[in-house]
């Protein structure tokens, strides 16, 4: 039997890689596996080439594009480009695994319209903007520069939230990974 996709969706800092760790890691019942996305941006941190992202540089993911080898993608800020592989998605559902995106609004919405009631979307919302600001202030990892275009960002994304099968409000960290756990239980075990 085929498996099943899971799109998840938020701003950034609206907790959507938090809830998707603990998904992947406390529920192996789930047989979740990660759907890594290709990126033009430079790794963070510890990030890793294959494990969070594959890292392309902007030339390479334009040719990919050429190539019409993404099932989505988009120029998230100019030369910034994210996108996921229709390869990697059929070969993992052909396994058997249930694959989580973890993308951004408009992918999320293009990855829904391919495959339809196939596809459960999730839209992850934070309480407030202000809510968002701390979390991205509290990471450390961006410039006030950064954060500000981020929460640009977020206003815009938040008005796709409707488009979404499913919304869950990050407020409190457990009840929301509870709440996604219950609705993608539900999805993954309809027949």
């Amino acid at each position: 039997m085929k498996g099943k996709l899971i799109i998840i969706s938020a701003p950034s800092g609206s907790g959507k890689s938090t809830i998707i760790n603990w998904l992947m890691n406390e529920h192996p019942e789930l047989n979740l596996a990660f759907s890594v996305s290709c990126t033009s941006r430079s790794p963070r941190g510890t990030e890793q080439n294959g494990v969070e992202y594959f890292f392309l540089t902007p030339e390479a993911f334009r040719q990919r594009i050429a190539n019409d080898e993404f099932l989505e993608y988009e120029e998230v800020y100019e030369g910034r480009f994210y996108g996921t592989l229709k390869a990697q998605v059929e070969q993992q559902r052909t396994d058997g695994q249930n694959v989580v995106f973890d993308v951004d609004v408009k992918g999320g919405c293009n990855i829904k319209q391919h495959y339809g009631d196939e596809a459960l979307s999730l839209f992850i919302q934070p309480p407030s903007i202000e809510a968002l600001r701390q979390r991205l202030e509290g990471r450390g990892t961006d410039s006030s520069e950064v954060i500000e275009q981020r929460l640009q960002r977020a206003a815009f994304e938040l008005t796709f939230a409707e488009k979404f099968d499913r919304v869950v409000i990050n407020d409190d960290l457990a009840t929301a990974e509870a709440e996604a756990y219950r609705i993608i239980k539900s999805f993954i075990d309809k027949a």
